[in-house]
């Protein structure tokens, strides 16, 4: 695989019929907005299009592919690999899903820069974050740094994977479980809680019965005379 980087035009670039990744239009527009805001972008990862010579098939990248054709560049940065099918199709699974997790203390800090230099209003329209979720964060504590202000703990993000039943089932269970919730949550924050309603529920249903001592076992095992 090559790492230099080409400025190959754009309408020589071809999706991968098969990638899977989808993106909202609100982060499409988040996307547009990040690249027009810095004129910065992760190039592309493309190989040589099966059966169109001088086309290039795009591997990753093609919502950054879309956002450069809205703003009207006429080509993208972009690194060749040469990878065969059962190689692509490996990178299309993995590409747009493999990540680490944010380390609190350091995502705080970043967050709180930017929000010196940019105002939140701003820094919503380009980060994945809504303005709430920033004012959220920007104004919470990391850990060693004393007790957050009730309602700015910082959320950790948990992702499930459901067919269409499964889906629909814990959809109807999660609306029973919010019911009698308190007026004001956000919607991700009722359904949060009633996760953890529905999860204390179940807990509590598996909790082994309570520890008797000697004498008490005794007595229930000896016969009546």
């Amino acid at each position: 695989m090559s790492a230099k980087i080409r400025q190959i035009p754009l309408d020589q670039l071809v999706p991968h019929p098969g990638h899977p990744n989808r993106m909202s239009r609100a982060t499409f527009e988040k996307l547009v907005r990040n690249v027009e805001h810095t004129g910065q972008y992760e190039p592309l990862v493309v190989r040589p299009c099966p059966g169109r010579r001088g086309f290039f098939q795009i591997i990753n990248g093609h919502h950054r592919c879309e956002a450069l054709r809205t703003l009207g560049y006429k080509t993208a940065e972009a690194v060749v690999w040469r990878v065969n099918e059962e190689q692509t199709d490996l990178l299309l699974a993995t590409l747009n899903r493999l990540g680490g997790r944010d380390t609190l203390d350091k995502k705080l800090a970043l967050l709180q820069r930017l929000s010196v230099a940019v105002a939140l209003r701003k820094l919503a329209q380009l980060l994945p974050q809504t303005r709430g979720q920033l004012e959220r964060l920007v104004h919470a504590k990391g850990p060693g740094q004393g007790p957050a202000r009730k309602g700015r703990a910082f959320a950790t993000p948990i992702v499930f994977f459901a067919d269409e039943a499964q889906e629909r089932l814990v959809a109807q269970a999660l609306a029973q479980a919010a019911v009698g919730l308190p007026e004001g949550l956000t919607r991700a924050a009722r359904r949060t809680a009633a996760l953890a309603r529905l999860a204390r529920t179940f807990l509590d249903q598996r909790e082994p019965p309570a520890a008797v001592d000697d004498a008490t076992r005794e007595s229930a095992v000896t016969p009546v005379s």
